[in-house]
């Protein structure tokens, strides 16, 4: 099996994407104060009974991404599927990291030991859990390629 070399260009549009993360849940409300209260985000948008789903999406406007929360009435598609399913937010700024790890543990979010020990690694991250059993990480620290 060989990999086709992919495209570098910055015209490539997929690099300007803006890129919604969906996923359903047994309910929206529960998840809510998780992405609201917690991490901060806001309610984008949201629907009702579109083709039997309901849903809300969070982000901010300045954002190039957002989550979409979906529920279908009668279908329960359970708990994150591992341990290891995860968002990792990295932050540079030691207080904006603080600041942040602050206001979910106010909120009542308490940090889980993570799956993998890498996150847990001289107190840098904080992971925690959302209703669904689906985890972010608080990572102190900028991410760099390889």
């Amino acid at each position: 099996m060989s990999a086709s070399t992919p495209s570098t260009s910055v015209n490539n549009p997929i690099f300007k994407a803006h890129i919604r993360i969906a996923r359903p849940t047994p309910s929206i409300q529960a998840l809510l104060p998780f992405y609201i209260s917690g991490l901060g985000f806001q309610i984008i948008g949201s629907f009702s009974q579109h083709a039997g789903f309901d849903g809300v999406m969070l982000g901010h406007p300045s954002l190039t991404y957002h989550f979409e929360f979906t529920n279908q009435e009668g279908h329960d598609p359970g708990r994150s599927p591992t341990q290891d399913n995860l968002l990792v937010f990295y932050l540079p700024s030691e207080a904006e990291w603080k600041e942040a790890v602050g206001r979910m543990e106010k909120e009542g979010f308490q940090a889980v030991k993570s799956w993998n020990p890498y996150w847990d690694a001289d107190g840098k991250g904080k992971t925690f859990e959302d209703a669904d059993g689906w985890r972010v990480v608080l990572w102190n620290g900028e991410w760099k390629a390889f």
